[in-house]
């Protein structure tokens, strides 16, 4: 037998009684369960976002760090004017073909740079150009033409502007030689002049 249940004024209907069985929602506690799970995601995000800003970051110097100037590369001496001392210059020889006088093209170059260091350096004084000769021809000869190379060279020098009172000659024949031989070897670096500095003697 099923109970019998009266409707009437007054009385609740099935209806009512079913809803006010229910439970009723409770504001706080829903929102703490939303929280709750929520803390978890937040957490998350805020810690790769953090370690994202890490990984991009760079380290700039301060603006008022002092740079220290980039090096200056500097220059060798060329080898044909040489140093050894600063007022006692070493210069290399003018080499000439047999049995001639003429300054060759390298020569003239080479000149052009002697003219240009005896110009910057009043302090070598006088430089005196010796003429040399190989073994071959008579002495008088080899005089003679060791002076006709010494007197080429000054007036190169001269005409490059060096004053004739900074320059002298001398001959030596072949009785100085670079190279002691008798053969072409020995005869190529024999023909030649020498700029010798009144500092340097």
């Amino acid at each position: 037998m099923w109970p019998i249940v009266r409707v009437g004024v007054g009385s609740p209907t099935d209806v009512e009684l079913l809803r006010e069985a229910r439970p009723h929602p409770d504001p706080i506690g829903g929102l703490m369960n939303q929280i709750t799970r929520l803390l978890p995601i937040a957490c998350l995000g805020a810690l790769l976002t953090a370690l994202g800003c890490a990984s991009t970051q760079t380290t700039r110097a301060p603006s008022s760090a002092k740079q220290e100037p980039a090096p200056v590369a500097r220059t060798a001496p060329t080898a044909d004017v040489a140093l050894s001392e600063p007022s006692a210059p070493v210069l290399a020889p003018i080499y000439f073909e047999t049995d001639q006088a003429l300054l060759r093209r390298d020569a003239r170059e080479t000149l052009k740079r002697y003219a240009d260091a005896i110009q910057r350096h009043p302090e070598w004084g006088v430089v005196t150009i010796e003429g040399h000769c190989d073994e071959r021809g008579s002495e008088e000869y080899n005089v003679a033409l060791g002076g006709r190379r010494a007197a080429a060279v000054m007036q190169y020098l001269t005409d490059l502007g060096i004053p004739t009172s900074r320059l002298e000659t001398r001959t030596y024949g072949e009785t100085r030689p670079a190279i002691v031989g008798h053969d072409e070897a020995a005869w190529r670096q024999n023909r030649r002049t020498e700029l010798q500095s009144e500092a340097y003697n």
